[in-house]
């Protein structure tokens, strides 16, 4: 009886053991989850990162703390969350430069941004748009031309830094119309943007939430959008081609990303968590705000990551750009 009586108990811890990991798996997140930023606060990755916390942390009950990691293109933030724990508590929001311009741009990156990351889903696209301080000279995108090819390299455009949407928008830029201006890399959007309206830089290629404030203020004025049609949030602003420019279509994405090696249930309910979060009154918001909520887009994140690496390579190199 004694025996039998021991073999029970043996039985049930072992059973117990095994049910350990799920019963400690359900319970994510039993404490806070940081999400880092690789840019100032302020920008729009900034405040999707917000908004997506902010609800997220409604649904599953813990605290999603957005931590900004500003520097070097990315380079200071995102290896954070390349050496995390893949347990779900450190988690990246993302624009889509640092995980596929950035390949191209430096020689060397502290993170392989195919290998190092889960990704989680894409959160938005935005389509990217030319402002302008100085609308007596540079209200259309034909006196942005003259004055590039009158002066090559000297008309300056800011961007959030080297491989950043906004910087591959100017290449782009460059490329198709046949010009040279001088980049101006910042590290982040929102600074970029304010030294557009101090006078320091004569542009920006910026993401449509980034700089719609401000054009709404009259303090900038939109030149060309980089869409295939106009947008509906700007519908009388000329896309780039019937500004007489062809192929210059760029929208920045907004990213999710856990550490590879997160377990897959944890990525599941992370997709799903944001997935609720972003409905509602946070998806009207982002649609207010110039942003395409991009959680329902049928392409897997990871493939997106791999084909743009390659894509922006091509424009990077076509570009004569040397990486860093």
């Amino acid at each position: 009886m004694k025996t039998l009586r021991s073999l029970a108990l043996t039985s049930l811890t072992f059973l117990l053991a095994l049910q350990a990991p799920a019963h400690a798996q359900a319970r994510y997140p039993d404490r806070p989850v940081k999400v880092i930023v690789a840019l100032p606060a302020g920008g729009s990755v900034d405040m999707v990162a917000r908004l997506l916390g902010q609800k997220m942390a409604d649904q599953l009950g813990q605290p999603f703390v957005v931590d900004n990691r500003a520097g070097a293109s990315g380079q200071i933030g995102v290896p954070v969350v390349a050496r995390a724990a893949p347990d779900g508590y450190t988690l990246m929001v993302s624009p889509a430069s640092f995980l596929t311009t950035n390949k191209s741009i430096f020689k060397t990156l502290p993170y392989d941004p195919e290998a190092d990351f889960a990704p989680v889903a894409k959160l938005v696209n935005q389509a990217m748009v030319l402002v302008v301080r100085d609308k007596s000279r540079y209200g259309t995108v034909a006196n942005v031309l003259a004055a590039a090819k009158a002066a090559p390299g000297k008309l300056t455009y800011a961007s959030s830094g080297d491989g950043s949407p906004q910087h591959l928008a100017g290449l782009m830029f460059e490329n198709r119309a046949g010009v040279r201006m001088l980049h101006v890399p910042y590290k982040g959007g929102a600074p970029a943007i304010t030294d557009l309206m101090a006078g320091t830089v004569d542009m920006v290629f910026a993401p449509i939430p980034e700089a719609l404030p401000h054009i709404k203020a009259g303090k900038l004025h939109p030149v060309g959008v980089l869409g295939e049609q106009r947008s509906a949030i700007l519908p009388e602003v000329p896309t780039m081609k019937e500004s007489g420019i062809e192929r210059l279509v760029l929208s920045a994405w907004i990213g999710l990303l856990a550490p590879a090696r997160t377990p897959q249930p944890v990525l599941d309910q992370l997709q799903q968590a944001a997935r609720a979060a972003l409905q509602g009154e946070a998806r009207a918001r982002l649609i207010e705000s110039g942003m395409e909520p991009a959680l329902d887009d049928p392409t897997p994140l990871k493939q997106t990551i791999s084909q743009e690496i390659r894509i922006h390579a091509e424009l990077v190199k076509a570009a004569g750009l040397v990486p860093q």
